[in-house]
């Protein structure tokens, strides 16, 4: 199993390390999240020096695909160069976006018949796309995902790990991470947030 997270110069570390933590809480054979990138070094917003696992078209064999945010994204989703390099596929692909990340899931036309969650700054763009911006956390339609809000990456993950996983897996691991003291009312929160969106 092969999750890529699609991480950008100018990217918040809270979108795209958040899910690979908690992403790696599954430790077995065969899984594997890695961070994919046009370039093979990129920087934070904040100045977080990072190398990519796996150049961006990689991921378009990934199982999964997260789309981080940041503060680039209308640049990226500008730069043909860039998005001609993805081809992904909801059909055969879980695939989430988180904050500016819906730009991505717009250009890519996923965004057709499916409203989105996307943070404050980035919903008037998003909806000068055509697409319907709710104004909630979390959201998911079949197997395309988006969260809004940078500790909303939390949810992303989470889904990932309930549908690929089981709910028992994403519930253990959502405890591991969780604030001590609070685990159990935290867990219950998560999975309130992602239960509507889970697809039997």
């Amino acid at each position: 199993m092969h999750i890529a997270i699609l991480t950008f110069d100018g990217f918040n570390e809270l979108d795209s390390l958040i899910a690979l933590g908690i992403l790696n809480r599954v430790k077995r054979s065969g899984w594997r999240v890695s961070i994919a990138s046009p370039a093979e070094r990129i920087e934070s917003m904040n100045g977080v020096v990072m190398h990519r696992h796996i150049p961006l078209s990689e991921a378009n064999n990934a199982d999964v695909v997260l789309i981080g945010s940041g503060m680039k994204t209308r640049e990226v989703v500008a730069d043909a160069t860039i998005m001609s390099q993805l081809q992904l596929d909801p059909q055969r692909q879980l695939i989430g976006a988180q904050c500016s990340g819906a730009l991505l899931l717009a250009q890519l036309g996923l965004l057709r018949e499916v409203p989105v969650c996307t943070d404050l700054t980035t919903a008037p763009w998003v909806r000068d796309t055509g697409a319907e911006v709710l104004n909630q956390a979390f959201f998911a339609q079949d197997n395309v995902a988006s969260a809004g809000g940078c500790l909303a990456s939390q949810y992303l993950a989470c889904w990932v790990l309930a549908r690929l996983e089981g709910v028992a897996v994403a519930q253990e691991a959502m405890h591991y991470v969780a604030p001590v003291g609070e685990k159990d009312a935290y867990v219950k929160r998560m999975m309130a947030t992602i239960a509507p969106y889970l697809v039997t």
